[in-house]
């Protein structure tokens, strides 16, 4: 499969199955219960191949054509076009009408585009990034829903070499300023084997018959973008897609497609268990059954042993067995996936010393720091680094996880010192063997074989000389305010301070609000004291929503400690 290529793949299940479903769209915006859009895989290489002929009349091959658009079939047809038209896909959110999104327009400036595709809902937001730069011309706004894609065009993909990048998969700007990883087809191609091999070991790597594809996840993040649409090309799945803003607002729609299809695959970042199982009603469960639920793959941040807690037990009614959760660690610039757990049982919990944990090794113990582990990685390969000798840490010693295989992707765009200090690992002891690791910037160690994370280096808190990882921290406070959680450190002049950033839910008067955080605040000073020894210098009360994060869901660390040094958190506490 790693010599084939998705518009290859799009031509031979038009064929071969060309009456079947191939992607549902489900729009909760025009009725509350949804309309369902679909096409077959007939009508779905029609119409991609028709708007591949649009796009070049405006680019040439490995031309770049940024698709800002809203989360539709719109996009699918869009992202697949390019493919089709041999020009390079930069996949991206809708900027809103009437502000500045400096992330488009940062993109926009790094990868210039020929062509922007966009919506006739969307345009106006969209021209005004449409602007000539360098004395180059501006590109061309190529609005998808206007054109007529019911024509037939033949394709010309096959008849033309494609460039060696697919599309750029822009970094959700967590730590730093937004780089494009260059994702190939062949890294894409061997990503699914990979993925597919460690989450369906027990049918034999290979997805049983009627395997569904769920997903509300942003078409713009790598997840999103590779679970609702390439893989189910590549396993020939049907897909069933809403938008977030549909999960958002009423988390059930996703379990109830989850209850609804056959053998349904899906995945969410950590924050999305908790808020499935905070707001599904025992009403919404009604008559639903999820024991064909195939997997829910957890990952984008580090998964909290207590989220995985609350989704097993919220719906263990509706017949949902706990072993299809799936702690997964991956990131974009491995294509998406590196590792997951074992299939046949449900999330292993191991406990560590929190102490120890702190000094950089890894001792289980009865009491301490509860880690989820992310099985035994057996494609790609995995080392765990001292990222400052670069020599393979002894076991159960934290380091930062280094990744190689034909998943790995090429580089940033444009970005060549970024790109050589990221994929460019080499270790201190084989300078010569040739091989080259992707650093990855995360932090775990290998345990009994198992892999666990830390989480980000750049996001490590060094309070009073000692390491204290945040992830850790919001667990610990999270369970007793029920809500997203910011651990940060803060320069006082003299020496790092803790604090937490805390987003709680608001009562129905003032009166009520501070009395409930006097409460809150109690709890958590004495939580944070006894799992991890130290006390918070300030524990910030802010409404839900306030916290800022990247366009995945994970929490912008930096940016909060520059609000916090300039005082604009709006404090429910003040």
């Amino acid at each position: 499969m790693l010599d084939s290529s998705i518009p290859e793949l799009l031509r031979e299940r038009a064929s071969l199955q060309p009456n079947d479903a191939a992607f549902t769209f489900i729009d909760y915006e025009r009725e509350r219960d949804g309309v369902e859009e679909t096409l077959t895989w007939a009508l779905l290489q029609r119409q991609v191949v028709a708007l591949a002929a649009a796009i070049r009349e405006h680019a040439e091959i490995g031309d770049r054509a940024v698709i800002l658009a809203p989360q539709s079939m719109a996009y699918v047809l869009g992202f697949l076009a390019c493919f089709e038209a041999g020009v390079i896909a930069v996949p991206l959110s809708t900027p809103v009408v009437g502000a500045h999104d400096e992330r488009v327009a940062a993109v926009v400036r790094d990868a210039r585009p020929t062509v922007l595709l966009t919506t006739s809902t969307t345009v106006d937001a969209v021209t005004p990034y449409a602007a000539a730069r360098d004395g180059g011309p501006a590109p061309a706004v190529v609005v998808i829903d206007e054109l007529d894609l019911t024509v037939r065009v033949r394709s010309t993909s096959r008849r033309e070499t494609p460039p060696d990048t697919a599309y750029l998969q822009y970094t959700s700007g967590s730590t730093r300023i937004p780089a494009g990883v260059m994702v190939s087809q062949r890294n894409l191609f061997a990503n699914f084997e990979q993925q597919v091999g460690a989450l369906l070991s027990e049918y034999g790597k290979v997805a049983p018959v009627g395997t569904t594809t769920v997903s509300w996840l942003p078409f713009y993040h790598d997840m999103g973008l590779i679970l609702g649409i390439v893989a189910p090309i590549m396993g020939g799945w049907h897909s069933v897609l809403m938008s977030p803003i549909a999960f958002l607002q009423r988390p059930a729609r996703w379990i109830r497609q989850l209850a609804l299809r056959s053998r349904a695959l899906t995945a969410g970042p950590n924050f999305a268990l908790d808020l499935a199982a905070a707001r599904t009603t025992d009403e919404d469960l009604a008559g639903l059954d999820l024991g064909d639920v195939l997997a829910v793959i957890c990952g984008a941040e580090r998964v909290q042993p207590v989220s995985v807690r609350r989704f097993t037990s919220r719906f263990a009614k509706a017949g949902f067995q706990p072993k299809v959760i799936r702690p997964s660690f991956g990131l974009a610039e491995a294509t998406l996936f590196v590792a997951t757990d074992d299939p046949t049982a449900p999330p292993a919990v191991v406990t560590f010393d929190t102490d120890k944990l702190t000094a950089g090794v890894a001792e289980r113990s009865s009491e301490g720091t509860g880690l989820i582990s992310y099985g035994v990685p057996r494609s790609p390969r995995i080392l765990v680094v001292d990222p400052e000798t670069r020599r393979e840490t002894p076991a159960a010693t934290i380091g930062e996880i280094w990744v190689r295989g034909d998943n790995v992707c090429a580089g940033y765009w444009n970005k060549p010192e970024e790109t050589a200090h990221t994929f460019g690992g080499v270790l201190a002891d084989q300078p010569e063997s040739g091989e080259r690791w992707l650093r990855t910037g995360d932090l775990g160690f290998v345990d009994g074989e198992e892999l666990f994370i830390i989480g980000r280096i750049k996001d490590l808190l060094i309070v009073r000389g000692r390491n204290h990882y945040p992830d850790d921290i919001e667990a610990t406070v999270g369970a007793v305010s029920g809500g997203r959680v910011a651990a940060i450190s803060v320069d006082d002049d003299t020496e790092e301070q803790l604090v937490a950033i805390v987003e709680v839910k608001e009562r129905a008067t003032p009166e009520e609000t501070r009395e409930r955080l006097s409460d809150a605040k109690s709890e958590i000073t004495s939580a944070i004291s006894t799992a991890h020894g130290i006390s918070a210098a300030d524990l910030v009360f802010v409404a839900r929503g306030s916290i800022p994060i990247t366009t995945s869901g994970k929490i912008r660390r930096q940016a909060c400690v520059e609000q916090y040094r300039q005082d604009r958190f709006v404090r429910l506490d003040a």
